[in-house]
């Protein structure tokens, strides 16, 4: 098998080089979408919301700049704060709809209370080369840490841990090696010089642990969550497709507990941010709704040179199997701070829509940054200038992107139809693919098929549905009117897109579960 990968992959070189044209034009005559851009990116834009941007007008400003989905992170978010930005953002669906994400703090370990540290700003300095005993007892940590012997809220630490494993503390500022274990304690080696503040968070790169799918403060969020109508939970620190499919089961108990039975649940998004979760990638994004490459925890547990070569097979793994995926963490970084990104980072994003992804991520770009309008105005703008070049890149210079697998949706008999559908448009140059379904299946094998620069807009009656397709590339959803006529579909497709007089669009129609009607409609 691995012989076989290989002389594919050479053969496609060899075929890409006989292809590839001698010369480049250089004529560089491109689109700029950097000022007032006419439409939203087909590419989806999550943005954190914070104290920084939840007011109003701010808000509307970001939602009007590219935001798509909001996301509350509830590592930091009160249920005040929730209450805040939820109802600020029902003044801002119209014409698009938006969504809610609900972000949890996932089961995490970390150290405890230092010593005499009363205030909570205190730190211990640990140096480089002295030794520290990691300890789980109530003993130690009613005593406080010290730079000793750390507190560590993770029973079973002794037991996952073997001579030779790394221990970071505080997002990797300090390094421990395992030297030795001796019962519950773990002795460790201090790798590099730094200062450790109370509770700071602890990492166990390459380690298995057995920590739950949601610690008891992710549950009571979920629970508070669903009151509130969210649309998506991206689950922290997922590690197996059974964390996925307990979530999954809590939801469902959520559901019967709040009297929501029979409506659809929010989707799983399922945060990769782990060695334990690369490895069972597979698995997770088998049972997962959609994945979201969390770079940040990401880069502590792997080494930061593969976080590129990990986000791009997950990415490539997504788009085969038809599933969304977010690209997250530091996109825009600098403009937490600064009006505009280094280039680096415009060319992290460009390079994320190349590469398939149906969503980017602002993190504190927006939640606290001094720029989240122009954050957003700025990803909008890149990621319309990177599909446009994508789509039009005629001489191959960009290497294409992963092919959807023939069986991802062959369960589904519509599918043939929605990518049939795909094909006119593209084939076309038709404006616009309208949807109409009773479900999310219908709209999202389409955006699974990728149209080059048509966007997809999604009827569907139910208005939780309509939320979840946001995630989709290319697919703005609108809930669907009984009766509706093609002059209704015409206009609110204007509204949307901007149609021109005689402009064509494409109108696919589920009649049932197992069919669909396609048709081509002129603007008048």
């Amino acid at each position: 098998m691995m012989m076989m990968n290989v002389m594919t992959r050479h053969c496609a070189k060899r075929w890409f080089q006989q292809k590839a044209p001698r010369c480049i034009s250089t004529s560089f005559d491109l689109p700029d979408f950097s000022k007032s851009p006419k439409n939203k990116a087909l590419t989806k834009i999550v943005a954190t919301i914070g104290p920084t941007s939840e007011q109003m007008p701010t808000l509307g400003e970001v939602f009007d700049g590219g935001m798509n989905i909001m996301r509350l992170n509830f590592s930091h978010a009160t249920k005040e704060e929730v209450e805040l930005r939820t109802s600020n953002l029902a003044l801002c669906t119209k014409p698009y709809l938006t969504s809610t994400l609900l972000d949890t703090r996932g089961p995490e370990v970390r150290t405890g209370k230092l010593q005499n540290d009363e205030s909570g700003h205190e730190t211990i300095h640990l140096e480089e080369g002295k030794s520290i005993v990691l300890e789980t007892t109530e003993a130690r940590r009613d005593e406080g840490s010290t730079v000793d012997a750390l507190y560590i809220d993770y029973p079973n630490l002794a037991q996952a841990l073997s001579i030779g494993s790394k221990v970071l503390l505080d997002d990797g500022a300090v390094t421990l090696i395992v030297t030795a274990i001796d019962g519950s304690n773990v002795n460790c080696h201090i790798d590099n010089t730094g200062d450790l503040r109370s509770r700071a968070g602890v990492n166990l790169p390459g380690t298995e642990t057995d920590l739950p799918a949601m610690s008891d403060k992710d549950k009571q969020d979920i629970l508070y969550g669903m009151t509130k109508d969210i649309d998506f939970v991206a689950a922290s620190f997922v590690q197996s497709a059974q964390n996925v499919l307990d979530i999954r089961t809590y939801l469902k108990e959520c559901q019967e507990q709040l009297g929501q039975s029979g409506q659809p649940l929010p989707l799983i998004i399922s945060k990769i941010e782990s060695l334990s979760a690369l490895k069972n990638f597979d698995d997770i994004l088998e049972v997962s709704d959609g994945i979201m490459v969390a770079r940040g925890d990401l880069g502590v547990e792997i080494p930061l040179t593969q976080v590129a070569n990990a986000q791009k097979e997950m990415v490539a793994k997504c788009r085969r199997e038809g599933k969304p995926v977010v690209v997250a963490t530091q996109m825009l970084e600098t403009m937490s701070s600064k009006p505009h990104p280094t280039r680096a980072e415009v060319t992290d994003v460009t390079n994320a829509v190349y590469d398939g992804a149906d969503a980017v991520m602002l993190s504190g770009e927006t939640a606290k940054g001094k720029f989240p309008v122009k954050s957003v105005q700025t990803m909008n703008a890149i990621c319309q200038s990177a599909e446009s070049y994508y789509a039009n890149d005629d001489q191959d210079i960009i290497a294409p992107t992963a092919e959807l697998d023939s069986d991802a949706f062959s369960l589904d008999a519509r599918f043939p139809m929605a990518h049939a559908a795909v094909e006119a448009v593209n084939v076309g140059f038709k404006d616009a693919l309208v949807v109409v379904s009773k479900d999310k299946e219908l709209a999202a094998m389409c955006a699974a098929c990728r149209p080059d620069l048509a966007p997809i807009i999604a009827f569907v009656p139910c208005p939780r549905i309509a939320r979840q397709l946001m995630i989709y590339r290319g697919v703005h959803p609108v809930l669907l009117e009984e009766n509706a006529t093609d002059e209704y579909l015409l206009q609110v497709a204007n509204d949307i897109v901007g149609l021109e007089t005689d402009d064509e669009i494409v109108v696919l129609e589920a009649e049932d579960d197992h069919s669909a009607t396609m048709r081509s409609v002129k603007f008048n």
